[in-house]
């Protein structure tokens, strides 16, 4: 990946061996590294059995986990605010798991709406709620450095499955408790 780093910056018209560019392939390598790890992780590592029986059917939500991916298109950053729902059916997640199942997939080159989708169906999958509900935001540098250059544009996607999709009630609390932080 250095070599590759290397020749594009001499693609560029710069000079990989100039002092602010000697050691940027390196760092550079490691910065893909780190920015794209979600594919080297296993959700059930991740979730590391924290799945737990209990008597509990109404909504849990963790809003406002930060989201960094990088877009498949461009290679460019996006990121913002994703915000989890889901009613169990006879299992929670240990809370600081949905913000690690939301970096799994955010970790690897991405679009938007993959994200959401992947996110919403793991959960599903691992504990077999009643519905699940993923929102999220996000600000697009492919969007707001290059092409149309929209620095304040905004992405919104949802994913909502089983009593979000089919019960309109389910959906509008979720919406309105995810929405409270911004009145």
């Amino acid at each position: 990946m250095q070599q590759l780093i290397r020749q594009l910056l001499e693609e560029l018209g710069e000079n990989p061996e100039r002092e602010g560019l000697i050691n940027t392939p390196a760092r550079v390598e490691r910065a893909f590294q780190f920015l794209t790890r979600g594919y080297d992780e296993d959700i059930d590592e991740v979730l590391n059995g924290a799945l737990f029986t209990v008597e509990y059917d109404e909504m849990v939500i963790v809003k406002d986990i930060e989201v960094y991916s990088l877009c498949e298109h461009h290679l460019l950053p996006f990121f913002g605010k994703c915000h989890v729902g889901y009613l169990p059916r006879n299992q929670v997640i240990g809370l600081s798991k949905i913000p690690r199942i939301v970096d799994v997939f955010a970790r690897r080159l991405q679009v938007q709406e993959r994200l959401t989708q992947q996110i919403a169906e793991t959960i599903r999958d691992k504990i077999n709620p009643k519905g699940v509900a993923v929102i999220i935001e996000g600000q697009h540098l492919c969007m707001m450095m290059r092409g149309v250059e929209k620095q304040n544009s905004r992405m919104i996607t949802s994913a909502m499955l089983g009593s979000f999709r089919e019960d309109q009630r389910s959906r509008l609390e979720f919406l309105n408790l995810v929405s409270e932080h911004k009145r």
